[in-house]
């Protein structure tokens, strides 16, 4: 029988900077499962999610993500199996795009849409317009969106890569509390379905 291999790996991660980041990090996680990390505000969040996807080195530890190791695997290959859902991507996306558009554009890993769009990314993008549960807004432009439309339009963007790993950092900030409740049941549902990302 062959042994599983977890989506993520870490052990004894440490991440030093000018000082130290993260220290002495275990953890696994299983395809199928679904985590949330809480912590205070520079407690070292961001920086795992960055460790992890190779954003930011680490100084000492191993990584292990969907089977690649870290330092002897190109991380660059291994990102286009990952959806990354980041504040850092709101800023880049160009205010006149429409919702379909701007989700077909995580299919090419891209930022602005140029160039032709096929009739079976428009067909795939439609599908995870309903999945994201954002059909009505799908010709508005990013620039009118609420924080939590845009959320869910990035979230569908970065699910048009089709992810084995979908990566959220700070999903909810910047929501209400009531929009973050709405948000949280949608991520919710979102998990629960059949060939979800981890």
């Amino acid at each position: 029988m062959r042994k599983k291999v977890p989506v993520i790996a870490v052990s004894r991660l440490r991440v030093e900077r000018d000082a130290l980041i993260l220290g002495g990090i275990d953890w696994t996680v299983e395809r199928g499962q679904h985590w949330v990390i809480l912590g205070a505000n520079g407690s070292g969040k961001t920086s795992l999610l960055s460790t992890l996807t190779g954003y930011m080195p680490l100084t000492a530890g191993g990584i292990s993500v969907l089977g690649e190791t870290y330092g002897r695997s190109d991380w660059r290959e291994l990102r286009k199996r990952i959806g990354i859902v980041s504040s850092s991507v709101h800023q880049l996306m160009a205010g006149h795009e429409n919702t379909l558009d701007t989700i077909i554009s995580g299919r090419h890993a891209m930022i602005g849409m140029w160039g032709e769009i096929n009739a079976a990314e428009r067909v795939e993008a439609a599908k995870i317009l309903r999945q994201v549960e954002a059909v009505a807004i799908r010709d508005r432009p990013w620039r009118v969106l609420s924080q939590g439309e845009r959320q869910r339009v990035l979230i569908g963007r970065a699910l048009m890569a089709r992810p084995e790993l979908l990566i959220l950092d700070e999903p909810c900030a910047g929501l209400d509390p009531v929009a973050r409740e709405h948000f949280l049941q949608f991520l919710e549902r979102l998990a629960l379905r059949r060939g979800a990302p981890t």
